[in-house]
């Protein structure tokens, strides 16, 4: 079984997952409220707090899948080379490890496209 030539099976044009999490992190917490205050320094309804903790939550998830999916891909990375060397004693791991970093890239495009195809059909939507 020929393995040379095996990249890494998440990067995306060179693109390290950990830095994009951790980029995406700080974009959500630069955009969240400074404090309870709302719009003229009146108060906050609460709803807008609840908000912004959800859309923390879910910068979180999102920003974690990011990692996990840089960690599999580094993982299959590593055992790819491995099996080249002639240092890892069962290929199985390998195929399961560049299998794992397979599915979870395409799960990772699939809602990345679901998102995109989300935002553009609000963007069309009437005033």
């Amino acid at each position: 079984m020929a393995v040379g030539g095996v990249g890494g099976v998440g990067a995306v044009g060179g693109v390290n997952m950990s830095q994009l999490a951790e980029l995406y992190r700080r974009q959500v917490a630069d955009a969240q409220p400074a404090g309870p205050a709302g719009p003229a320094g009146t108060a906050g309804t609460g709803q807008a707090t609840g908000t912004a903790a959800r859309g923390a939550d879910f910068a979180g998830a999102v920003g974690q899948s990011l990692s996990d999916l840089g960690n599999l891909d580094r993982t299959a990375a590593d055992k790819a080379v491995k099996a080249a060397t002639g240092d890892l004693t069962d290929i199985h791991d390998y195929v399961i490890a560049a299998t794992q970093a397979q599915m979870a890239t395409e799960l990772t495009t699939t809602v990345r496209n679901k998102a995109l195809d989300a935002f553009n059909e609000i963007m069309r939507m009437p005033l």
